[in-house]
């Protein structure tokens, strides 16, 4: 009986295994889709009229899953959390202009960098000649997104801060005198703060730190190496600097 049961056993497991894919390539491919952990961070991701998500990172998404041969879905997380999602499989992807930080580069398979970005320190127009050093920042307030490069960079200076959900959200405190600053991503300051857009009457002024984005998939994972791949063809065939320059992030992005 007991030689019966140990066969049993060994048959269940090996046949369980065998229902497990071998990769994150073929775990993608068997769902049929690429789900893809975002926050609203115009320009990389953030939804149109029509409620469907756009942005540099939202277009390339679309063509690496087109690349693959599945469906895209977009998934807003909490950034703070977005390796316990990568890990548990809630997300596959984590592709919203992130930065590459030790704790990324230990947490995380990540891609080669894709574009370039820095911290950099928004005030309200009318008293950024108040603001144009370190030394400057001391005495204010700050509004940064948990989880962020920009939260890691202020902690770091040992600044006054206060986390919020999300980057747009931090110039929302900004905006509203609730923070005397914020710090936010390059990128996302050229396209949110200044003259002709949402919040005219705010500006950027010190740069705090100079940086990569990359791609995070799980750590081990070959879709690491597939998007690599992808990224030299996309770039090769010029969708990458087209679409960057549809969203304004030309002179950011790198193009192989």
């Amino acid at each position: 009986m007991a030689v019966i049961l140990a066969l049993v056993l060994t048959l269940c497991l090996t046949a369980c295994g065998n229902d497990e894919p071998a990769s994150d390539l073929e775990y993608v491919t068997e769902n049929g889709k690429i789900v893809v952990g975002i926050t609203d961070f115009a320009p990389m991701d953030f939804e149109d009229e029509n409620g469907e998500w756009i942005g540099f990172d939202a277009d390339m998404a679309k063509e690496f899953a087109e690349y693959l041969g599945v469906e895209v879905e977009f998934i807003v997380i909490d950034w703070d959390n977005k390796i316990f999602e990568l890990e548990n499989k809630s997300i596959d992807v984590v592709w919203n202009g992130m930065t590459l930080t030790d704790k990324v580069k230990d947490a995380m398979g990540c891609s080669d960098p894709y574009c370039k970005n820095a911290q950099v320190v928004v005030v309200k127009a009318d008293v950024a000649d108040q603001y144009q050093d370190e030394a400057s920042l001391a005495d204010l307030a700050f509004a940064v997104e948990a989880g962020s490069a920009g939260k890691e960079i202020v902690e770091s200076l040992g600044l006054s801060f206060t986390e919020v959900a999300y980057q747009s959200d931090a110039l929302m405190e900004v905006a509203a005198g609730t923070s005397d600053a914020c710090v936010i991503d390059l990128l996302m300051a050229g396209a949110m703060i200044g003259e002709g857009t949402g919040y005219p009457d705010l500006t950027y002024t010190v740069s705090l730190t100079s940086e990569d984005y990359v791609v995070g998939f799980r750590k081990g994972s070959d879709l690491v190496e597939k998007f690599n791949q992808f990224w030299a063809d996309a770039s090769a065939e010029g969708i990458v600097l087209e679409t960057a320059k549809t969203y304004g992030v030309q002179e950011s992005v790198i193009v192989k």
